[in-house]
């Protein structure tokens, strides 16, 4: 971009230098560097998206027969710049408009299905205005074109203000749509397009008035053009993640009201001079269409406001408005309205989702959500969407057992695994239920307890839950709970405890993973289970991480300072992964404590991995090429492909302790186990056991040849000082001895 930057400074300058007149130099040789610039810009940022954006093949396609036709014409011009119209170089020029053009179309397809009335009305008016008052420029050249002296030519001189008039159509209709959202760097693409329109119109007047001559100034125009336009396409072969988009902001209704102003001016001009009849056609409908019945166009926005652009469902507002029929109470309160239940319903994990896989698949996942909630449900049943992944459901006529089985029959539905950029993502609901009049007479009341109960059933994983009155102080102490966690990040209330790897081979502890507490001021120490959900909710997870992160590598220098060097394993969640720059944060935190990187384990689930390979596969390698090691986690657990261990750089494995504790009761277990142990040997991978809690397991795992293991057997999670402990005054070959020592229990896990 530098290069073709450069190229069209200096052809300018070089224009403005050689006078009037061609010059082999300038006009051919700068000119077609000028030409040919762009078209490598455009194939690599093709190669860049692997070919699969086509309308970056179709604009690429255009500037290079644009670009073949300028060389055509540069090398059989005569010595004046002059050549026979029309040319074989017209083929190329005139293909260039339907190629941009189709590229546009298919760079907005997509969003115009989601748009509304109003949007693509004041798109149309828009853009029928902008080609009203372009005809009336271009109206001398018009009738100039229609007297040549062949059909051939006449067709051919009319094709050049015809396709100027689409472009700058289909460009003022883009800038009417405000909500349109088609990427990075857009301004670049519709700048170029505008530059190329103004130097074709300039040209044709210019030409026209027998004016124009190879070499003048204009020329550049055309190459300035192309280079914005180089500039848009290079952002985005290499901006693909769309979570980056930024919407654009146009003042609302000033491109149609423009058009409309501007179609009046034309109407009225048309009284005084002659004005050409295309260019009054044009107005007419401008006005036309911007002056539809008004009581239409008020029903029209009305019933716009009252719905979900994106998924075509009722919006809050006419839930609101719903609810004041259904939930409608007379005086003296007899009902005069049956029982109904409001069920509030909640994507499990959607964050993740846009996290990995951007917010165009966020946005298709809430639309087949939408399509399923509706299919599932009765003709009486109203559903709305709230916003983001929040849905509302008003079930009629339905008492606590008929909310329960509409839940059960949700849940059902949306189990199926959904496809979204050719991945099969597997998504679940928690639903939350309160029962009107019982439990609230209003809309407020009722969403208020719906949300309560539904945080519920989020918290016990049981999928949904009837509100009950116990669940109106747990809300409170939800509330006042985040309130702390933000104190508590900032007043340094978090812990970490390490909890000892043993190698089965030698009995000695050569890591150790660790694992947050929350050293809470009144309620004392606290799980990760009973915090790291409000966490990833808050959108707190990244501050914790870091926090994490930090612990972990001061206590690795502290035992490397002591001589006694260990591998340091922290989990990372999945959402942890969005920080593009996160490699690069790991390693100048390694970096300002002196450690080696292999030091630092990061341990992450078989979901992130199957959520979106190519971006596990990029962060992860930057992540192993940069010396830091990757564990996969509770190994067995997810439903996946175990093709990824061949594909992704992965050092360790860690087998979930749901195969380790059944392991000497149950022969299949045990089985599994030690075809597990085998894979990952032969795949040059480590084994870790977790769970491990007592001698029996511990055994067998050294029979089976496994590499590590961890769990309350050898020790639970403890401070690092403990530990430090543990390992000078105990030794594995009496670990028999420290059954008494740990409480017997599940091993805790957590970040």
């Amino acid at each position: 971009m530098w290069v073709v930057s450069a190229l069209v400074i200096v052809y300018f300058v070089g224009l403005l230098l050689h006078g009037d007149g061609a010059n082999p130099f300038v006009d051919v040789w700068l000119c077609g560097l000028t030409q040919w610039g762009p078209v490598v810009v455009f194939f690599v940022a093709a190669w860049r998206t692997h070919f699969a954006r086509r309308d970056v093949l179709l604009a690429a396609a255009a500037v290079t027969v644009s670009a073949v036709a300028d060389t055509y014409y540069s090398l059989f011009m005569d010595d004046s710049g002059y050549l026979v119209f029309p040319s074989l170089a017209d083929i190329g020029y005139l293909m260039f408009y339907p190629l941009m053009l189709a590229a546009v179309v298919v760079l907005v397809r997509r969003q115009v299905r989601g748009f509304s009335w109003s949007v693509l009305l004041d798109g149309a008016v828009g853009s029928l205005g902008a080609a009203a008052v372009l005809a009336a420029i271009l109206s001398p050249v018009l009738e100039d074109a229609i007297k040549g002296p062949t059909p051939v030519a006449t067709a051919v001189a009319v094709a050049y203000p015809f396709f100027d008039l689409l472009l700058v159509a289909v460009i003022t209709g883009i800038a009417a749509a405000p909500t349109l959202d088609i990427g990075p760097r857009w301004l670049f693409l519709f700048f170029g397009l505008g530059m190329l329109t103004v130097a074709d119109v300039a040209y044709a007047l210019l030409e026209n008035a027998d004016q124009y001559s190879v070499g003048n100034p204009l020329d550049a125009v055309w190459a300035l053009g192309l280079a914005l336009m180089a500039l848009w396409v290079d952002g985005s072969g290499r901006n693909t993640d769309t979570s980056c988009r930024r919407q654009r902001e146009t003042p609302p209704l000033s491109v149609p009201a423009g058009a409309v102003v501007a179609g009046l001016g034309l109407l009225v001009l048309g009284t005084q001079i002659t004005v050409s009849v295309l260019a009054v056609v044009l107005a007419t409908a401008t006005v036309g269409l911007a002056a539809l019945p008004l009581a239409f166009r008020q029903r029209l926005l009305r019933r716009e406001s009252l719905t979900d652009e994106l998924t075509g469902l009722p919006n809050r507002r006419a839930l609101k408005a719903e609810a004041e029929t259904r939930f409608k109470v007379g005086s003296g309160s007899p009902l005069t309205r049956r029982r109904s239940a409001l069920m509030l319903l909640d994507l499990d994990r959607f964050k993740e989702v846009n996290d990995s896989l951007g917010h165009d698949a966020g946005d298709t996942l809430l639309v087949q959500v939408s399509t399923r909630l509706s299919r599932s449900l009765g003709a009486g049943d109203f559903l709305a969407r709230l916003g983001g992944d929040e849905f509302a459901i008003i079930l009629q006529g339905s008492g606590e057992e008929d909310a329960l089985a509409v839940a059960r029959k949700l849940r059902a539905a949306l189990a199926a695994p959904f496809t979204l950029e050719n991945i099969a993502l597997q998504t679940s609901a928690s639903m939350g239920i309160a029962l009107f009049p019982d439990q609230g007479q209003n809309l407020g009341e009722l969403l208020r307890r719906a949300d309560m109960a539904m945080y519920e059933a989020k918290t016990t994983h049981s999928g949904h839950h009837v509100f009950k009155q116990a669940d109106d102080s747990h809300g409170e102490v939800r509330l006042r709970t985040l309130e702390e966690l933000r104190v508590a990040l900032l007043d340094d209330q978090l812990v970490v405890h390490y909890q000892p790897k043993i190698n089965l081979k030698t009995g000695h502890v050569t890591g150790v993973e660790a694992l947050v507490r929350w050293n809470h001021p009144s309620r004392g120490l606290l799980l990760p289970e009973e915090f790291l959900i409000l966490v990833e909710e808050s959108g707190q997870m990244a501050a914790l991480t870091r926090i994490v992160l930090e612990k972990a590598l001061d206590q690795a220098q502290l035992w490397q300072t002591h001589d006694r060097a260990m591998t340091v394993a922290v989990n990372l969640s999945s959402s942890s992964f969005v920080d593009i720059d996160l490699p690069e944060r790991i390693a100048a935190m390694i970096d300002a404590r002196q450690l080696s990187a292999s030091t630092l384990i990061l341990e992450i689930t078989e979901d992130f991995l199957m959520a979106d390979r190519e971006r596990a596969r990029t962060i992860l390698t930057r992540l192993r090429e940069g010396g830091v090691q990757i564990a996969i986690d509770d190994f067995g657990t997810g439903y996946s492909s175990l093709s990824y261990l061949r594909d992704l750089p992965i050092d360790e494995i860690k087998l979930d302790q749901s195969f380790v504790l059944p392991m000497g009761q149950d022969p299949r277990a045990a089985a599994l186990v030690a075809s597990t142990i085998d894979l990952a040997h032969s795949l040059g991978l480590r084994m870790v056991a977790e769970g491990v809690e007592n001698s029996a397991a511990y055994d067998e795992l050294v029979r089976y040849g496994c590499d590590h293991a961890q769990g309350f057997f050898m020790s639970g999670p403890v401070p690092a000082a403990e530990l430090d402990n543990w390992i000078a005054n105990q030794r594995v070959e009496d670990i028999d001895d420290l059954v008494q020592v740990n409480n017997a229990g599940a091993s805790t896990t957590g970040l």
